[in-house]
């Protein structure tokens, strides 16, 4: 059986009372900027054509990736976000680049929770006949793989993190929960000596983050055991989904957020004086620092193909 596969998740058993999952790009690693700004955009400019309007579609695949709600999710739901804010952008109809019509990613996006490489790859094997987007698409996805494997290197976890997972992992589970390939996580996580922390190393092959949690955690811990760690929105909706606490690693105040969990947090975590008050401000502290939507002008795309999503 392939260890990156869903089953890895289900047939993962307990070996303490507690489970920590934490997602990895932004989280424990100060990563998600040169790989969204090195590597993601770049490609993104590239492989669909927008090079006369690179300024704005920087611009937008930086919003939907680091300064928003939409911060951290998948590559494809990213991509597809990236393309409907473009279509919306005044100064985009001005310099009349015609909106791209995504609606085959978006369909394939919907019908498809393991959005990767190689599901995207799969995906086109077992139908020959698909829409020639979703090769460009693919292309684009594996230029970034190469691109984050040639440029990203030596890039430590945040401070606090190894102290807080040194005592963590006395009494809890310790599994990492991403949207990153595996390839990536595994060498990222083994070139700093940290992979040995965690039982599973959980990436877009294994499902959504959502998956992840409830294949591992879900009715196999007690109630107030399970915790998640993330810097975005869908780590937040991810814990939601399976009723577990969530503490949030706040965008531009990581290594704070991490003081905080290592001295504070994590105590509370397993002492069950978490959630109620202490979580509820958490929350509002992690809500307050990403807007939903950009601070530039939007209008009404000209194609039936772009849709907000």
């Amino acid at each position: 059986m392939s260890q990156h596969t869903p089953d890895v998740l289900k047939q993962f058993q307990p070996a303490q009372q507690c489970f920590i999952g934490i997602d990895s790009d932004g989280c424990v690693f100060d990563s998600m900027e040169i790989k969204q700004k090195e590597c993601f955009a770049p490609q993104f400019i590239k492989h669909f054509g927008l090079q006369p309007v690179s300024r704005y579609a920087r611009e937008v695949w930086e919003f939907v990736n680091l300064y928003s709600k939409s911060r951290g999710c998948n590559r494809f739901l990213a991509l597809a976000r990236s393309f409907d804010l473009l279509a919306r952008r005044p100064e985009v109809l001005a310099r009349n680049v015609q909106p791209i019509d995504y609606s085959p990613l978006k369909a394939w996006t919907q019908v498809e929770s393991k959005l990767s490489s190689k599901t995207i790859s799969k995906y086109l094997d077992e139908h020959p006949d698909a829409h020639p987007f979703m090769q460009r698409c693919k292309a684009w996805s594996l230029a970034v793989d190469a691109a984050v494997k040639d440029i990203v290197e030596n890039v430590p976890p945040f401070p606090f993190f190894r102290e807080s997972v040194e005592m963590a992992k006395e009494r809890a589970d310790i599994l990492v929960i991403s949207s990153t390939p595996c390839e990536a996580l595994e060498r990222e996580w083994a070139e700093h000596d940290i992979a040995r922390y965690a039982s599973v190393i959980a990436g877009s092959e294994m499902g959504s983050k959502k998956e992840h949690l409830e294949y591992a955690a879900k009715g196999k811990y007690g109630a107030g055991k399970i915790l998640m760690i993330g810097d975005a929105p869908g780590d937040q909706q991810a814990a939601q989904h399976i009723g577990a606490a969530f503490y949030p690693i706040i965008p531009h105040h990581e290594e704070e957020s991490w003081e905080r969990f290592h001295n504070e947090a994590l105590d509370k975590f397993f002492n069950g004086s978490f959630d109620g008050e202490y979580a509820a401000q958490l929350d509002r502290e992690f809500d307050a620092s990403l807007p939903e939507n950009p601070s530039w002008k939007q209008v009404e795309p000209q194609i039936a193909g772009i849709q907000a999503n």
